[in-house]
């Protein structure tokens, strides 16, 4: 695949995936290192002398995430000046991407209000730009596993190649040997999980350690509701589970808040009216057995709630443990950087920490990534 090193792009017209999508609270986007990371690929087309039209997505159609990037073009003026369009096909548009002088970059419309974003092929969304770009530039890994029409039909009408986002995510997978890999799995998406409970060791933790328990026969009483509508359809994820748990290593005992406080009790103690907050100390000991000796680790999602410190003690030990590691070590999704940065481990510390969730999975996985093959 071709990267930024590949053309000339002095006085063309560039069109640059990003991937800006973060999370919203109350309205307000946080910054987030997607943001930061992308300003990476679109400073050095700018100072290549490229004219850069932006296109991105925040959230899912018709849920509540999926707003503006109004504010996003302000967050990411932060690290390199933008300005944000308010269209993607339209007059508005036309006219910013026609005004573009070289060095300058605007930032488009949320392309998931789009409806021709998630049905590729040649539609009005890819013909808007034919005559109006000259390169297309891929920077979002963390959507390479979907096609959709940015990801898998502008490669088709453009000269393409790969944003520095995309590249390091690509080396960095290049690297890892999945055939000896530990895996570590948290996280809020249980259900994703299981494309990788193969003849790979896994160690359970998060929400999906809960429901491996679940599978297993373990019955956590009033919790099992929560977890019900906490995490709707993805609870029924116990039931695929129950024959692919061999090579799985599930947590032991668990911390729970009592008047305010940490307190950790044993699986065995379960059922009760408690709500499980994070892993306890007995599972980060045995988990950090399996951690020393393993010779590559995937580590997604966190192991309990990380926005109160002391239900973050279990996610931090695992991270710990990972940093020491003489092994290749990989770390994926948003919530485990922010609890990089709130552990203050190096994060030099470890070989890659990559912005991506679904794509990074996917491609663990053995699944081919229709947004690179489109680049290939």
């Amino acid at each position: 695949m071709k990267t930024l090193n590949d053309f000339n792009f002095k006085g063309k017209t560039v069109i640059v995936r990003s991937d800006l999508n973060s999370d919203i609270k109350n309205g307000k986007v946080l910054m987030s290192k997607r943001i930061k990371e992308s300003s990476v690929t679109i400073k050095e087309l700018k100072n290549k002398g490229a004219k850069i039209v932006i296109i991105a997505h925040q959230g899912r159609k018709g849920k509540v995430d999926c707003i503006s990037l109004r504010q996003h073009a302000k967050l990411l003026s932060k690290f390199t000046k933008v300005k944000f369009v308010d269209d993607i096909i339209g007059k508005g548009a036309e006219l910013e991407v026609s005004k573009l002088k070289n060095g300058e970059a605007v930032l488009l419309e949320n392309i998931r209000f789009l409806d021709k974003e998630m049905k590729p092929g040649k539609n009005s969304f890819v013909k808007f730009f034919i005559g109006k770009i000259d390169i297309y530039v891929n920077d979002a890994f963390s959507v390479c596993h979907r096609k959709q029409t940015s990801i898998v039909t502008f490669p088709k009408y453009f000269k393409h190649c790969m944003g520095r986002v995309l590249q390091k995510e690509v080396e960095a997978l290049e690297k890892i040997n999945l055939k000896d890999c530990l895996y570590i799995l948290g996280g809020a998406k249980p259900k994703d999980n299981i494309k990788l409970l193969k003849k790979n060791r896994v160690l359970a933790t998060g929400f999906f350690g809960q429901l491996c328990l679940i599978a297993k026969g373990i019955k956590f009483g009033e919790y099992e509701n929560f977890l019900k509508d906490l995490l709707k359809d993805e609870f029924n994820v116990h039931k695929k589970l129950k024959k692919k748990l061999d090579n799985v290593i599930v947590p032991i005992d668990y911390a729970i808040k009592i008047n305010g406080k940490r307190k950790e009790i044993l699986v065995e103690d379960f059922p009760n009216k408690h709500i499980i907050y994070d892993i306890g100390k007995m599972t980060m000991n045995r988990f950090s057995d399996e951690i020393k000796k393993a010779k590559a680790i995937y580590m997604k999602g966190p192991s309990g709630d990380c926005r109160e410190s002391q239900f973050s003690k279990g996610t931090i030990s695992i991270l710990n443990e990972v940093s020491k590691s003489s092994g290749f070590t990989l770390i994926g999704g948003g919530h485990l950087n922010d609890a990089i940065d709130k552990s203050k481990i190096p994060r030099n510390k470890f070989n890659h920490i990559s912005l991506s969730g679904g794509a990074l999975l996917s491609y663990l996985s053995g699944e081919k990534l229709p947004g690179l093959k489109a680049l290939k």
